[in-house]
């Protein structure tokens, strides 16, 4: 069945359908009560708000600033609250938990060991803690009938100097819960060429990580992260618009950068919602995913930060299905993109791609088959028969 033949999807299929989440910050997906309760569990006293409706809407206003730097100062409060074993266990529990409601079906979920010592655990504390707070949610969900794997990928912060003690660590943990690397924070005077060493060393392992470039910097750092460091995949990449060129006839014209990306397949992590609230696009009409997932970049849909962004996948695809008119084909076009990109063995993502994400789709499309065969005349249901 071609998408000419579909409806758009409802709100209720798209929840229901199989999802892959590649770009997700897991200390920007908290639930606001949960932020509330570990304030005041560990003496936190920082939060603008203690009712968790008007904190989650004060995050969400204050990610709307048009500034990458402004967006990235809501993680203090987060992070404030995630520094003891307890903390993350919950936080990672929930957010698969979470996840799998919403139809994630597999995740990469990433966060800054560095980011949460403040209390004495070390980075092998955090890790620990955060992958058993994963298995938990994996459990939990599978108690309610829902399906969900989730794989950790830890990042280093580019303004800071761990980057190879993170990428060693990632190393370490790549059997046990890890399946990559990634660098993340302000991009404009930390390019990633900073932390050329740890991605060296990756390749000398064979292991795989992602570089948030192309966000808030342009086409140097999706260069950089691609042609210097090594980068298997791009976090956000938007910026590989600024390579194309269209014309008032409607012709394309791709620059050497943005045809190398899409001849190597090299998958571009987009984030509509977030890149609305960092200023990186002006509308989701706007925003260059459109344009992208018509010339056949790997394009893949994600959250980014569900807190900040007061969004999930479910929201993400609604906003594009809107948008653009996409259809359950579109949908799982950005989903297989996503699942072949994911930082497990082949044969584990080919087995997700043909055993959960095409047989769920064809489970979807069937019901708007026999809806419309339900609602269509006798007369009108035979001369389909007829037609062969």
């Amino acid at each position: 069945m071609t998408s000419e033949y579909q409806d758009r999807p409802t709100p209720e299929q798209i929840r229901r359908a199989p999802k892959v989440l590649l770009h997700d910050h897991l200390d920007g997906g908290l639930r606001p009560a949960t932020v509330v309760d570990l304030a005041r569990e560990t003496g936190y006293d920082g939060l603008p708000k203690s009712d968790p409706a008007e904190l989650g809407r004060w995050f969400r206003e204050a990610a709307d600033s048009g500034s990458l730097e402004l967006y990235l100062e809501t993680f203090a409060h987060t992070c404030a609250v995630m520094q003891t074993r307890d903390a993350l266990f919950r936080v990672a529990a929930e957010c698969a938990e979470d996840l799998a409601e919403d139809g994630v079906v597999y995740a990469e979920v990433r966060y800054a060991p560095e980011q949460h010592l403040t209390r004495g655990l070390t980075l092998e504390q955090v890790v620990e803690a955060v992958n058993e707070g994963f298995r938990e949610g994996e459990r939990r969900a599978r108690e309610k009938g829902l399906r969900i794997r989730v794989g950790a990928l830890l990042t280093a912060m580019r303004h800071a100097a761990r980057a190879l003690e993170i990428a060693e660590l990632a190393n370490g943990y790549r059997d046990h819960g890890v399946v990559g690397f990634d660098i993340a924070g302000a991009e404009a005077g930390y390019p990633p060429t900073r932390h050329l060493d740890a991605f060296e060393y990756l390749k000398r392992e064979n292991n795989h990580f992602t570089i948030h470039a192309g966000e808030a910097f342009g086409l140097p750092s999706i260069w950089q992260a691609l042609q210097w460091c090594g980068a298997d995949r791009l976090g956000h990449g938007v910026r590989i618009i600024d390579d194309i060129e269209v014309a008032d006839d409607g012709s394309v014209t791709l620059g050497r950068l943005a045809s190398y990306v899409r001849d190597k397949r090299t998958p571009l992590e987009l984030c509509p919602t977030s890149n609305l609230q960092t200023g990186a696009a002006r509308s989701y009409a706007e925003h260059p995913i459109g344009l992208l997932r018509r010339l056949q970049f790997r394009a893949t849909v994600n959250t980014d930060n569900r807190l900040m962004g007061g969004t999930s996948m479910s929201d993400e695809f609604e906003h594009l299905v809107s948008t653009f008119h996409y259809t359950l084909d579109d949908m799982q076009w950005f989903t297989v993109n996503a699942m072949k990109s994911a930082f497990i063995p082949f044969g584990e993502r080919l087995a997700m791609i043909n055993d959960v994400i095409k047989p769920g789709y064809a489970e979807l499309k069937s019901e708007w088959l026999f809806r419309q065969m339900a609602s269509a005349s006798p007369l009108t249901r035979w001369s389909h028969v007829e037609g062969g």
